[in-house]
């Protein structure tokens, strides 16, 4: 720090705390599935007032039991993630192989779907030859 420089107290920055809608995460661990689905999103809600069904349900189960260091294998893309499973770690399917997560407080609210892309993004360089007409005219390199 410079000689003679004041650290003034909106300099200082520390790290924010999470808060869904005012929340932090030990008072969302304390709210019920139907009090928590009341601060998500519409379609969110929706999933849990309809329930989940048998293979959402046996995932939940396992997420909810057993060690943390191991993640666990899921296909069901379509489970919303809950302030439960902050800090586990869970490898979802995309089609092709398992993209493993780890659960973060940020992600409560999501599906676990939206963190396992199922698509490759693909970024193209500049035209080729033949592409277009006006492409005749790039220097080809």
């Amino acid at each position: 720090m410079p000689k003679g420089r004041k650290v003034r107290k909106a300099e200082v920055r520390r790290k924010r705390e999470f808060t869904l809608r005012g929340k932090t995460l030990p008072e969302l661990l304390q709210l019920s599935l139907a009090d928590l689905a009341a601060l998500l999103p519409a379609r969110q809600r929706r999933s849990i007032r309809r329930g989940f069904n048998e293979d959402q349900r046996r995932f939940l189960e396992k997420l909810g039991e057993g060690a943390t260091d191991k993640p666990i294998r899921t296909h069901c893309r379509d489970v919303i993630v809950l302030p439960q499973h902050v800090g586990r770690r869970v490898a979802v399917h995309n089609g092709r192989e398992y993209k493993e997560i780890e659960v973060r407080p940020e992600m409560i609210g999501h599906y676990y779907g939206e963190f396992s892309l199922t698509r490759k993004f693909e970024k193209h360089s500049g035209p080729g030859v033949g592409a277009t007409r006006s492409s005749k005219f790039m220097p080809l390199k």
